[in-house]
C-alpha cells in the first residue's frame, strides 16, 4: 500500500529544503526523498555564495545586466528580473532560518565577487557556503512538524495517470501521482503517493569523466521528467567550470571563482597571463570565455594544464578567507600561497533542465522542479556565478506557493497506486559489465560533447551512447534493480537528451561552441525534447 502525504520533495538541498519548510509552515505532510543521508546534495559543495544586491553601492539594474551578459541572449527578461528582485527577501528568509553569512569588521555583510559581476554582491560563508545553508535548513527541518525524511531512499520513476492507463499518453488530463522509490538500506521498492510531486535532484556532473560534482549528480531528476512526458530544454548548454584543482593521482577538486575575485590570476606554464587576449574582463570574465580560453591555451601549448596563481589573494589572508579550498590544495601538494596550482576546467553546471515557470511548474500537471534540475530561463546560455542558489530559493518560494493551492485543490485522493512487481528478474551476475559501460559513457561524453564540439563528434557519441542505453535497457528488464544500475541509466537519458539538444543548436551561443557553426544566429532559441509518446 503506497504512503500518502501532500507532497514528495526528491532531494535535499536548498530548493528541496526550502520548499519543504515552505509547505509545512503552510501545515502539509511533506516526504523528503534523499538517496543518500540527508546532508549530501549538490548544495553542500557550493563554496561561492550567493548573489544577491545587499549593498547600497549595487542595484537590481547592474545584476541583472551582469546576468544577461552572461547568458548570452537566451535568458528570459522577465524571469531574470523576477529571481534578481525576490532575492533581498529570499536571504532574510534563509538568515530567519538560521544560515549566518560572513560579515566584515564593520558589521556588515562581507561581499565577494566573481566572474562575469560587475559589483561585489556575494554573500559567503568563507569557501564553505553550501555547507553553512545545508546546516542551516537541516536544523530547521528538524524542527518543522510533518515532514518526514526518507534518507537511503532512490528514487525510480514517477506514477502518472497516463501510465496507469486512466487517460491517453500525452493527453492533457495526464498527472502525476506519485513515485516508485528504493530502499537502499531495506532492498525494497516502495510506491510514494503524492498530491504534488517535487524534483530537487540537482545536477548531472558524473555524467562527464571529469567534474567538479559529487558522485550524487547523476541526473535522476531530469530522467525520471523526461520519461514521464515532461520537456526538458537547452540540455547543450553545460557548463564547464575554469578552475578544477588538477590533482597529482588524476582527481580534480573545485576552487572557486571566488579566489579570481580576491585576486588571482590564470597563467600558462611559463607564467605569462594571458586572459586579457580573450576578453575585456580579464581573469573575470564569464565562465564560459575563461573555460574555452583555458582549453585553448592548453591545446597551443601541448600543456595538459594552466596554473592559478593566487600568491597576492588577500594580502596573505587567503587561508583565513578560503580555509576549504587551502587544505584542499595542501592535502594536493600544493601551497597556494607560496605557488601557483595546474587547474583545468571541469564539468561543474547544467543551466537547461525540466522546463518550468515562475512558480517552477513544469510541462506535466502535479510536476514541480527547482535548483540545477529545472531550467527557468535565469541563466540562459551560461550561468553567471552563484544564481544558481539564488534561483534555488526564490523558486522554492514561489512553487510552495502554488503548490499549496493545487494541493488544496485535489479534493479527490488519486486512486490506489500499484505496488512495484519484479516478476521473474533475478539477480545481476554481471556487475562488471555496468562498470565498464559507465566509463565508456562518461570518456565518450568527456571526449565528444565537451567544451569545445562539432557535428562529427556529437553523431559519433549519439551511436557509442545507443549502443550504451540498449545494453543498459535489457538490463533493466532483466535482472532486480540496484542502485548502480538506475543512476548509469539515467546518465544515459541525460547524455542522450544533451547530444539531442547539441544537434539541434546549429549556432556557437554562450556554453555551446561548435566548430561546424562558429557564428551566433540573430535571433537566440530554446532548443527542447519531449519524449515520443508509446516510448517507454
Amino acid at each position: 500500500m503506497a504512503s500518502q502525504f501532500a507532497a514528495i520533495i526528491v532531494g535535499s538541498g536548498i530548493g528541496g529544503l526550502s520548499f519543504a519548510l515552505n509547505l509545512a509552515q503552510r501545515g502539509h505532510a511533506v516526504a523528503i526523498v534523499t538517496k543518500k543521508t540527508r546532508s549530501e546534495s549538490n548544495t553542500n559543495w557550493a563554496q561561492g555564495g550567493i548573489a544577491c544586491v545587499t549593498d547600497q553601492a549595487d542595484d537590481f539594474a547592474s545584476h541583472v545586466q551582469d546576468t544577461l551578459a552572461a547568458g548570452d541572449g537566451l535568458c528570459d527578461m522577465d524571469v531574470v528580473t523576477h529571481i534578481i528582485q525576490s532575492g533581498p527577501a529570499r536571504v532574510a528568509e534563509l538568515i530567519a532560518w538560521g544560515v549566518e553569512f560572513e560579515n566584515g569588521a564593520d558589521g556588515r555583510p562581507d561581499l565577494g565577487r566573481e566572474g562575469g559581476h560587475s559589483r561585489r554582491r556575494i554573500l559567503h560563508a568563507r569557501d564553505m557556503t553550501g555547507r553553512a545553508i545545508e546546516s542551516a535548513l537541516l536544523r530547521a527541518i528538524a524542527r518543522a512538524p510533518k515532514v518526514v525524511m526518507l534518507e537511503h531512499h532512490l528514487a525510480i520513476d514517477l506514477i502518472t495517470r497516463a501510465k496507469l492507463g486512466l487517460c491517453s499518453l500525452g493527453a492533457k488530463d495526464d498527472r502525476v501521482l506519485g513515485l516508485h522509490v528504493l530502499n537502499t538500506q531495506a532492498g525494497r521498492v516502495e510506491t510514494l503517493a503524492g498530491d504534488v510531486v517535487v524534483l530537487a535532484t540537482g545536477g548531472t556532473g558524473q555524467v562527464y569523466q571529469f567534474t567538479t560534482n559529487p558522485d550524487i549528480a547523476t541526473g535522476d531528476g531530469i530522467a525520471m521528467a523526461y520519461r514521464a512526458g515532461a520537456e526538458v530544454r537547452d540540455m547543450e548548454m553545460v557548463q564547464f567550470h575554469p578552475t578544477a584543482l588538477k590533482a597529482p593521482d588524476g582527481s580534480r577538486a573545485l576552487i572557486s571563482e571566488a579566489v579570481r575575485g580576491e585576486g588571482a590570476i590564470l597563467r600558462d606554464t611559463s607564467l605569462r597571463s594571458f586572459m586579457k587576449d580573450f576578453h575585456p574582463q580579464g581573469d573575470l570574465a564569464p565562465r564560459d570565455i575563461v573555460a574555452r580560453a583555458i582549453d585553448s591555451e592548453m591545446k597551443r601549448a601541448g600543456s595538459p594544464h594552466v596554473l592559478l596563481d593566487a600568491t597576492q589573494v588577500a594580502k596573505g589572508h587567503f587561508a583565513e578567507r578560503f580555509p576549504h579550498i587551502h587544505a584542499t590544495c595542501l592535502q594536493a601538494g600544493f601551497d597556494l600561497t607560496k605557488q601557483p596550482a595546474p587547474v583545468v576546467p571541469a564539468a561543474h553546471y547544467l543551466c537547461g533542465g525540466v522546463t518550468t515557470d515562475l512558480q517552477g511548474r513544469t510541462t506535466l500537471p502535479g510536476l514541480y522542479a527547482v535548483g540545477e534540475v529545472a531550467c527557468t530561463g535565469l541563466h540562459g546560455a551560461n550561468r553567471l556565478a552563484s544564481n544558481s542558489l539564488l534561483e534555488a530559493v526564490v523558486l522554492a518560494h514561489d512553487g510552495a506557493a502554488s503548490a499549496h493551492t493545487e494541493i488544496g485543490a485535489q479534493a479527490d485522493r488519486a486512486p490506489s497506486l500499484p505496488a512495484w512487481i519484479d516478476g521473474s528478474a533475478g539477480d545481476p551476475d554481471e556487475r562488471v559489465v555496468l562498470t565498464h559501460n559507465w566509463d565508456e559513457l562518461r570518456r565518450t561524453m568527456w571526449d565528444y560533447v565537451g567544451i569545445v564540439r562539432s557535428t562529427k563528434r556529437l553523431q559519433r557519441a549519439r551511436t557509442r551512447i545507443g549502443t550504451l542505453s540498449d545494453e543498459v535497457r535489457e538490463y533493466y528488464w532483466n535482472f532486480r534493480i540496484e542502485p548502480r544500475l538506475l543512476e548509469l541509466r539515467n546518465l544515459i537519458q541525460v547524455a542522450e537528451l544533451i547530444i539531442d539538444c547539441a544537434l539541434q543548436r546549429r549556432e556557437s551561443r554562450g556554453l555551446h561552441f561548435n566548430l561546424d557553426y562558429p557564428a551566433k544566429l540573430a535571433e537566440a532559441r530554446h532548443t527542447s525534447v519531449r519524449r515520443p509518446q508509446g516510448r517507454s
